[in-house]
């Protein structure tokens, strides 16, 4: 049995009409990672997402989940699985308790096994368990669909944008859980728009584009490839514009503070005070902003 949570080969899907949503993906998530899986709208997350979920027929290639062939043994390989779509799916006229008793039922698990009030609780709805789910706020609705993904108990959860349209508040309880899931040994692949929660929660991060995989490492080594450092310098005199000769992609933020971007691949932070002073000004504080997550992103997916 493979070792990987998630494992891709050549992964294709063209549709009808020619469109090649992905192009051969090869992807391995490890067992136990708290991976993100990210991209621009139309690169073809969510169509590996419906593949793996059994609700898209790949093209080409091979996919396996937690060692299970999802041509060769569908039903293990769903039961190794749990899927919080983006799309806020289910009857609005099933209470959340008997939401969570359906899935458990379709998933064949013995009702002396099921967990419902149990999840219900970990996703601060059991208050909420036998009104109608039409009634629950847009947050609740998220979070009732990661108990549904989890009713079967399954070692890997896909988060298809799970925040999207949630407050602050909620999102940080959404967080809490998905880390104690982790913690407990589940794996969770997560897509998302907000990067700083990508950057904040991912050990390792794939970024697809235009359906093929352009990135693929540890977060921290995505982000030490970003090119660009920023200094901010605050100086000694008035200013109505940048001076000449300094950086190209210098700003002037305000009467005294000037944001200057360079490569730090070529250059260093001497080397650009060096040029400030050359420029007759004084420096009287100085501070660096390192490159994030969205630098990155945009870098790679730039067209």
């Amino acid at each position: 049995m493979t070792q990987s949570a998630i494992s891709l080969r050549g992964l294709a899907k063209t549709y009808a009409g020619g469109k090649q949503a992905l192009k051969g993906i090869d992807l391995e998530i490890p067992r136990g990672s708290m991976f993100g899986l990210l991209g621009p709208n139309g690169a073809g997350k969510s169509t590996l997402i419906n593949i793996l979920a059994g609700l898209v027929n790949k093209t080409g290639g091979t996919a396996n989940v937690w060692g299970f062939d999802i041509d060769d043994h569908p039903r293990n390989a769903k039961r190794s699985i749990g899927i919080v779509p983006q799309e806020l799916v289910f009857d609005a006229f099933f209470t959340p308790f008997e939401t969570l008793e359906l899935q458990a039922g379709l998933f064949g698990v013995p009702k002396a096994e099921r967990r419902t009030m149990e999840l219900l609780r970990a996703v601060h709805l059991d208050d909420k368990a036998h009104v109608y789910s039409r009634t629950l706020s847009g947050g609740m609705k998220r979070r009732l669909l990661v108990a549904k993904a989890l009713v079967h108990n399954p070692p890997v959860l896909v988060l298809d944008e799970p925040t999207a349209g949630v407050d602050i508040e909620l999102r940080q309880q959404l967080w809490d859980y998905v880390r104690t899931l982790h913690a407990g040994g589940t794996t969770v692949v997560l897509t998302t728009h907000y990067l700083e929660e990508a950057e904040a929660l991912c050990d390792r991060i794939a970024i697809v584009n235009q359906g093929s995989i352009v990135a693929n490492d540890l977060t921290s080594v995505l982000l030490s490839t970003a090119g660009d450092k920023k200094l901010i310098v605050t100086v000694d005199r008035d200013l109505t514009a940048v001076p000449p000769g300094l950086e190209e992609r210098t700003e002037l933020k305000g009467d005294r503070v000037l944001t200057l971007t360079y490569d730090k691949r070529s250059r260093n932070a001497g080397q650009v005070l060096a040029a400030v002073a050359a420029a007759g000004l004084g420096v009287v504080d100085v501070s660096t902003q390192e490159a994030d997550l969205e630098d990155v992103f945009l870098e790679l997916t730039r067209a």
